[in-house]
């Protein structure tokens, strides 16, 4: 299996040329630098899930469409194969386990974050809702102007095209699923 930056170079230099973006173009519609969009489309970057956004954004399209990978009829996940896009030093770690498509609308992803870690996430596209069900932990979500404490064995549902972060409270490593509907 493909390492994720791999992947993500693949398909945003893809996509970009699918919809006849110039590295310049794309650069200023992302607020990305072109020589990090060059590293990335390499695949010799290491993007943050921030900067990811930037370019899904900047180009209109879900973040799930840089990530995800050629398709089989049937698959087999294994975490422990996948290449996490990471966040506040490495300590979110978020693993894309089914990656939205033209077909599904939705995207599945396996999260751990570790004690004290914080991750503040981009607006997603207008109308997507984030359904999440904490595992093990207990993290603090903040959303539209609240903030929700959610801990092991509860679930939240909320609008995502907002500035939205999350935060572990707990004392161990917060494990959560994470599924992301894009209307």
């Amino acid at each position: 299996m493909d390492q994720m930056n791999v992947i993500v170079a693949k398909n945003i230099k893809r996509l970009r040329e699918e919809n006849k973006l110039s590295m310049d173009e794309l650069a200023k519609l992302s607020g990305v630098s072109k020589s990090m969009l060059a590293q990335i489309e390499r695949g010799d970057g290491n993007p943050t899930i921030s900067t990811l956004w930037k370019i899904s954004n900047g180009m209109k399209v879900p973040f799930d469409a840089l990530t995800v990978r050629p398709k089989n009829p049937y698959e087999i996940v294994r975490t422990a194969e996948l290449q996490p896009l990471l966040e506040d030093g490495g300590k979110v770690k978020n693993y894309s386990l089914f990656p939205d498509d033209e077909n599904r609308r939705f995207a599945v992803y396996y999260l751990e974050l570790d004690k004290d870690s914080y991750w503040e996430s981009e607006p997603h596209l207008k109308g997507t809702v984030e359904f999440i069900t904490i595992f093990a932990g207990k993290i603090e979500i903040y959303a539209d102007g609240q903030s929700f404490v959610v801990e092991k064995g509860e679930s939240i549902r909320f609008n995502a095209d907002v500035i939205h972060s999350y935060k572990n409270i707990g004392q161990e490593p917060a494990i959560l699923h994470m599924i992301l509907f894009n209307p």
